[in-house]
């Protein structure tokens, strides 16, 4: 997600202190966190190329797409809001197409359009929000508009929008599509070996040395990590949590993870993590879940494609599918664990 703080990490990887001569690294602070690239077993000038290349990459990306500051997103809204055609800005336009399907097959728990709510709520700005929580007619006015990219009308590279209520914010998901991106020039460049890991959600190619990458996933409400896992080619680890950006008003976490249904924060999951070949899926899916939370995230799971899932439930249960089961290795066996297969799940409601 793009985020406007420097977050803890949400997956760390798992490495010695000192770093071994065949691996090179480079670190910027983009997306609101501090995004590591390391290649490993590379020439120091192929290594050069591809930190530079991403430096710029990852830059732009962060300006085209940052959610509130002034940039082609913070344009595109300008315009969806007077509700007359304009023409599409060529860096938005991937986006939503990338996300269209995924949210519809979230049943829109992962939802781009639901900005004004973000902002309502005090999640727009480059300091975390203290409370209270916003007037609850305000954020009932939001949700009864049902805000939602359908209500974009595209045709070719002309756009309108439908619904005044829509406003983009594409944090649950950029991030995602960014490491794609980033992963596709490193691959280009001719880099075999190599992790780009953003706040902890991450995605690798090849192997560190004779062993697979390595990374663990925190545990939400401790220190350290719950579990960890080897990560092969091609394979993406994200997580959503409600220990990344929230606040505490009389006694209660509001945290920035807001279920569309209700314009409140999601209830019921601590966090979630996914391992998917496509990180944009993953960062999505990720949110979509921790919404859905530990009774619908298996037919959401389904519908998204997804068979490697690990969710924390607000008691510290764990739920976990049969693929991502046989992958973990616990820090510390859990005392309350589900396996459930989102395939099996067809007749859920």
């Amino acid at each position: 997600m793009i985020r406007a703080l420097l977050l803890p990490l949400l997956v760390v990887l798992l490495a010695a202190c000192t770093r071994p001569a065949a691996e090179r690294h480079d670190t910027q602070l983009v997306f609101g966190t501090l995004v590591d690239v390391t290649v490993y077993g590379t020439d120091e000038a192929t290594a050069q190329r591809a930190f530079t290349q991403l430096r710029e990459d990852f830059r732009l990306m962060h300006f085209m797409w940052h959610p509130w500051k002034p940039g082609p997103l913070g344009r595109t809204n300008e315009l969806l809001a007077l509700q007359a055609p304009f023409s599409a800005n060529p860096s938005i336009l991937p986006l939503i197409e990338k996300s269209l399907p995924l949210s519809q097959a979230s049943d829109h728990l992962f939802n781009p359009a639901i900005g004004k709510l973000l902002d309502l709520w005090g999640f727009h700005s480059d300091e975390p929000p203290h409370g209270p929580p916003p007037d609850p007619a305000a954020i009932a006015k939001l949700v009864a508009a049902e805000p939602k990219l359908e209500d974009i009308e595209i045709h070719g590279v002309v756009m309108r929008g439908t619904n005044p209520a829509v406003k983009l914010d594409f944090g649950a998901m950029a991030k995602g599509l960014a490491i794609d991106r980033g992963i596709e020039a490193l691959r280009i460049l001719g880099v075999k070996n190599a992790v780009i890991n953003a706040g902890g959600d991450l995605k690798v190619i090849g192997r560190h040395g004779d062993r697979p990458w390595r990374v663990g996933i925190r545990d939400p409400r401790g220190e350290g990590v719950l579990a960890v896992l080897d990560v092969h080619d091609g394979e993406a680890v994200f997580t959503s949590g409600d220990y990344e950006r929230y606040f505490m008003w009389q006694g209660r976490r509001y945290h920035h993870i807001l279920d569309p249904r209700t314009g409140y924060p999601a209830e019921g999951t601590r966090s979630v993590t996914v391992i998917h070949s496509d990180a944009a899926t993953a960062d999505a899916a990720a949110t979509a879940l921790f919404v859905a939370g530990p009774k619908r995230w298996p037919k959401i799971a389904r519908q998204m494609g997804l068979d490697q899932v690990l969710l924390i439930d607000a008691e510290g249960g764990y739920h976990v599918t049969p693929k991502m089961q046989a992958r973990l290795k616990y820090a510390r066996q859990p005392e309350r664990l589900q396996v459930r297969d989102p395939a099996a799940q067809k007749s859920q409601r």
